[in-house]
């Protein structure tokens, strides 16, 4: 992926060659600049690459975007502030087409309940926490039920604690349903607690350094954090980040 800028053309993405199996959890790290959230703009038809191809089961990702297979979690909520929270996650079934206002609400409730916020569906935007607004984005993001969820850092502004709470909330959502995940991080210890595998960018142009396979993927488990393995995992990790 190419840019111009300054008279000059940027390189952003080069020799880019990544195979995402299917119900797998996959996270992106890397340096600031090395092109990750630019890599899930390009899978995700937002825009498209200078040179290359993205194929998704054998479609193209335009024809997989035409489908509604995407699901798209900004780092921001990005909620309407008019709208409830209910509405918010009923919207893009309206959008849709979905005409029945019941069978929306209803689809909407069964998903504010899957991110425990029973309770909160009259709620405002404004009424609720950072971990709260990110928590209604999931559930829009899977109100017309995509097989593939990208989220691009969605827990980069959240507290500790919310962060760590919001993981296993992820967690036990991936599990609840067939989902295939990319999930873009500056965490290191975020992507090897989430993830089945970890993609290590390197930068400028950005390129794959590495793909780690992650020992122990997804036990929902805290005390993973204080294992040998996951500290072993975070020091290789460092250390593909350092060498670039």
């Amino acid at each position: 992926m190419s840019f111009p800028g300054n008279g000059r053309q940027v390189d952003v993405l080069e020799d880019i060659s990544l195979t995402i199996p299917r119900d797998q959890f996959v996270s992106v790290v890397g340096r600031s600049g090395c092109g990750k959230s630019t890599l899930l703009r390009i899978i995700s038809n937002l825009i498209a690459p200078s040179r290359g191809n993205v194929r998704i089961n054998g479609m193209s990702s335009e024809d997989y975007q035409r489908r509604r297979k995407f699901g798209f979690v900004f780092q921001e909520a990005c909620l309407f502030p008019w709208k409830t929270a209910l509405q918010n996650v009923e919207l893009p079934l309206e959008i849709m087409g979905m005409k029945s206002t019941s069978k929306r609400r209803e689809r909407a409730r069964e998903l504010l309940g899957l991110v425990r916020l029973d309770g909160f569906e009259d709620h405002y935007p404004a009424q609720l926490s950072g971990g709260m607004r990110q928590r209604v984005a999931i559930a829009r993001a899977l109100s017309y039920e995509p097989e593939f969820l990208l989220m691009d850092e969605p827990f980069g502004a959240l507290d500790d604690f919310t962060r760590r709470e919001m993981h296993d909330e992820l967690i036990n959502i991936w599990k609840s349903r067939s989902l295939t995940v990319l999930f873009v991080t500056h965490s290191l210890s975020e992507a090897l607690y989430l993830s089945d595998q970890i993609v290590v960018m390197a930068p400028r142009p950005g390129r794959i350094r590495a793909v780690v396979p992650v020992i122990e993927p997804r036990v929902a488990d805290p005390a993973i954090r204080a294992s040998a393995n996951y500290a072993r995992q975070i020091q290789q990790l460092e250390t593909l980040l350092h060498e670039q």
